[in-house]
């Protein structure tokens, strides 16, 4: 059996590119993913490494095929650490990273990026998900902090979780045009943008290019560089000829 690691657009294209393969299934953190994957091979829920090596055992995986988000750095390490202790092969879907204009604030981490807005004032929108909002609450002091999140119950809890005002909150499903991050950039009057390095797919190229036409200044959070394989088609291949070998 192969394992797929979903929650990202990547891992959604290549469920439809092997639906007519069998011994596969695939997992998301999220009740969200349903609606853009409709099978019952899908199951959701998050699991720390022990669930994790109880899963490959009860399945017979053979092969772990991991398309985390790049900025899921726990699942891909638990992942990776179950493939090593079982001895299972495990490959890696990565993002091609984005090209950072010299003009743009780089960061390495969150904790970088949270220092770097303790010292600043006015009004940012984050585009960086739910995940970490508590931490930015801590330090808004006076600043306006705008979270545009997905559309999803869990996204829309997290923000209750931390009161953020309903006016700070902006949710809706992306990736979005430069046209239209410009728009809602502008609607908001902000002073800084912030933002993950989710690549090409992930529409970073076109907030940067949205804050530079507005002359707002884009926070980019970096992200740990992989090993791995850029070409969704090649591991469609490799998840081919593994499930062959059980013919």
């Amino acid at each position: 059996m192969i394992w797929i690691i979903g929650g990202t657009s990547e891992a959604r294209r290549l469920v439809n590119k092997i639906g007519d393969i069998e011994d596969f299934i695939i997992t998301s953190a999220t009740e969200s993913e349903r609606q853009f994957i409709d099978s019952p091979k899908l199951i959701i829920g998050r699991m720390n490494l022990d669930e994790m090596l109880e899963f490959v055992e009860d399945r017979n995986i053979e092969l772990i095929v991991d398309l985390s988000h790049p900025y899921a750095k726990i699942v891909s390490k638990n992942a990776k650490k179950v493939s090593d202790m079982k001895n299972i092969k495990y490959i890696r879907y990565i993002r091609s990273q984005t090209e950072i204009p010299s003009w743009a604030v780089y960061l390495k981490s969150y904790d970088e990026c949270i220092s770097y807005l303790k010292n600043i004032s006015g009004t940012v929108f984050f585009t960086t998900g739910s995940k970490n909002i508590g931490d930015f609450e801590k330090i808004r002091g006076q600043n306006r902090f705008i979270y545009r999140i997905l559309p999803a119950l869990e996204s829309i809890e997290e923000c209750r979780k931390y009161n953020v005002h309903m006016k700070d909150i902006v949710a809706m499903l992306g990736p979005f045009s430069t046209k239209f991050n410009k728009s809602i950039f502008h609607e908001y009057d902000a002073d800084y943008v912030v933002m993950k390095d989710s690549g090409k797919s992930g529409g970073t190229l076109e907030r940067i290019n949205a804050c530079k036409e507005l002359g707002i200044t884009p926070i980019i959070i970096g992200r740990t560089e992989e090993s791995g394989i850029e070409n969704l088609e090649e591991i469609e291949k490799l998840i081919r000829k593994y499930s062959r070998r059980g013919e």
